[in-house]
């Protein structure tokens, strides 16, 4: 694989230290800013939400730009944000800081999943993203638990620094080893086109709520291993570590399935995300099944990234870069409903397992999706192959 996929991971890496690290410091941030521990989770579905917004908004604005450019100016942007979060005097001026910061998560990972997926040859290319997007995945093994800790001994403020460090780092990296490119030859016009397809949205909402059960679950992991489990609070960054280390495994093992069988592998990745939520609803009752648990479901979460992310390339391959980025959007709209539904659930007096429950239900919505992209793609399909026929009878 060429080195400048691991100047994107690097990147995605930071990304997705953000994103998760606020699981883990919610205690301290609800306390610190006086609040509740559901009302402390708008960190990570306003988060979410901005991703979503920001995602199709600044991928559009940059449309014509080269995309090593943009990459470099989101990093550049990811890096003020987080400064400007290290420095935030109050609650809403942080959900400000980090809302600034998912303008450059989505565009970021939309633009370099293309890119990467340039890298490769065409065969490869699931592999590639997964490669980038396991940054995301290294986050949790790393980024995260160091990050709580971090935070735990330091304030939530140190962990922000961090965090700006890491996008400093990625900025040198992408500019250094990712190769120049041309400027995009289809507008902005041109990328909207492919909107107009049912089955493009569908992919978009397969991915919505077929993603929208890891957040559910991961963003509520630390009041579940504490209140429902029975592990000290000290012991949530280790059980962290260990859903990580099943999230960098899943990714790539995930990257691998889908480019052998793109969209079996959203099948089984979606379905299995849904089974893994449900069974958790027993096993978070004793430590040791509640930790093998939370590692299979890290594996299966991780695993729907580059089948979902790959799926929407092929579905949209004359808009890829806009198509890349709303995909993105549309994990983090799962990333929005996910815990909002789970903290809903969790403030009507559900306890907090509720979140599984939601967890489940929601990807059980996703394999819905997905079943009827599959069966809507299926006469476009065959369209095409009778126009390649009547062509060669001519």
């Amino acid at each position: 694989m060429p080195l400048a996929l691991l100047a994107l991971a690097l990147g995605a890496f930071g990304i997705g230290t953000t994103e998760f690290v606020i699981a883990g410091l919610l205690p301290d941030l609800a306390a610190d800013f006086h609040t509740s521990i559901p009302a402390a989770g708008l960190l990570v579905s306003g988060y979410a939400f901005g991703t979503v917004v920001g995602a199709p908004l600044v991928t559009a604005l940059g449309a014509r730009l080269p995309r090593k450019g943009m990459l470099l100016g989101l990093v550049g942007l990811f890096v003020a944000a987080h400064v400007l979060s290290a420095l935030a005097p109050g609650f809403l001026a942080l959900l400000g800081a980090r809302i600034v910061a998912s303008f450059a998560h989505g565009a970021y990972m939309g633009v370099g999943s293309v890119v990467a997926a340039g890298l490769v040859r065409p065969e490869k290319r699931a592999s590639a993203i997964a490669l980038m997007f396991a940054g995301l995945s290294l986050a949790n093994v790393l980024g995260v638990p160091l990050g709580t800790a971090v935070g735990q001994r330091f304030g939530w403020r140190a962990t922000f620094w961090v965090i700006a460090v890491v996008g400093v780092l990625a900025f040198a990296g992408i500019a250094a080893l990712v190769p120049r490119s041309p400027r995009p030859a289809a507008g902005i016009r041109g990328e909207f086109g492919a909107f107009r397809r049912g089955r493009v949205w569908l992919v978009l909402l397969t991915t919505a709520l077929g993603w929208a059960p890891a957040l559910a679950v991961i963003t509520y992991v630390a009041p579940l291993l504490t209140d429902v489990t029975g592990f000290s609070s000290g012991a949530v960054p280790l059980v962290l570590t260990l859903l990580g280390v099943g999230m960098l495994a899943g990714g790539l093992l995930g990257g691998r399935y889908a480019d052998r069988a793109p969209l079996a592998s959203v099948y089984v990745t979606v379905a299995a995300l849904a089974v893994t939520s449900l069974v958790l609803l027993v096993t978070a009752h004793g430590k040791v099944t509640a930790v093998v648990t939370l590692a299979v479901f890290g594996v299966v979460a991780s695993a729907t990234i580059p089948a979902l992310q790959s799926r929407v390339l092929a579905t949209a391959s004359d808009a890829q870069t806009l198509a890349s980025a709303a995909n993105v959007a549309a994990f983090n709209l799962g990333n929005t409903v996910g815990p909002a539904l789970a903290g809903a659930a969790i403030g009507a007096g559900l306890g907090y397992t509720a979140p599984l429950w939601v967890a489940a239900l929601l990807g059980a919505g996703g394999l819905a999706a997905a079943v009827a992209s599959a069966r809507l793609e299926r006469p476009s399909v065959a369209s095409a192959a009778v126009d390649a026929r009547e062509r060669s009878s001519v």
